[in-house]
């Protein structure tokens, strides 16, 4: 997967736990951190915006914040679902668990868009410090 671009034609629910680590660390101004239980935590100003592991096998689930919009249509789609724990307390997150309906390449752009939705929630004084406010 590529930053802010769209990952490459591929065999489907083919993104890696790499690809995806890969693909975060090419956003603006984030931070990777391992804990809840081996999940791969991305952030941005210290605040989450994308969320990968908890499955059995090479390919992750990956957790996303999307708008309410997005989320009304998302989890009502095969391969994606409310996110655990998040969803339940009233917060507008997806868990893609397979690219039946949302394939590597639209993945990108929900994490892109992710990055945004939270990145435009912080302070603006963080923001400015983070080069996010252009």
């Amino acid at each position: 997967m590529r930053p802010c671009g769209r990952a490459p034609a591929r065999e489907e629910n083919a993104l890696t736990l790499d690809e995806y680590n890969r693909f975060c660390a090419g956003l603006p101004a984030t931070t990777h951190v391992v804990q809840w239980g081996g999940a791969h935590v991305w952030k941005v100003g210290g605040k989450v915006f994308a969320i990968a592991g908890w499955t059995e096998g090479e390919r992750p689930a990956v957790t996303f914040k999307v708008s309410e919009l997005a989320y009304e249509i998302l989890r009502e789609q095969p391969g994606c679902r409310p996110a655990p724990y998040l969803a339940s307390r009233g917060m507008t997150w997806i868990q893609r668990v397979s690219s039946e309906s949302v394939d590597d390449a639209a993945l990108a752009d929900y994490l892109v868009e992710s990055h945004r939705l939270v990145a435009r929630k912080l302070p603006k004084k963080t923001q400015q410090a983070l080069g996010l406010d252009r």
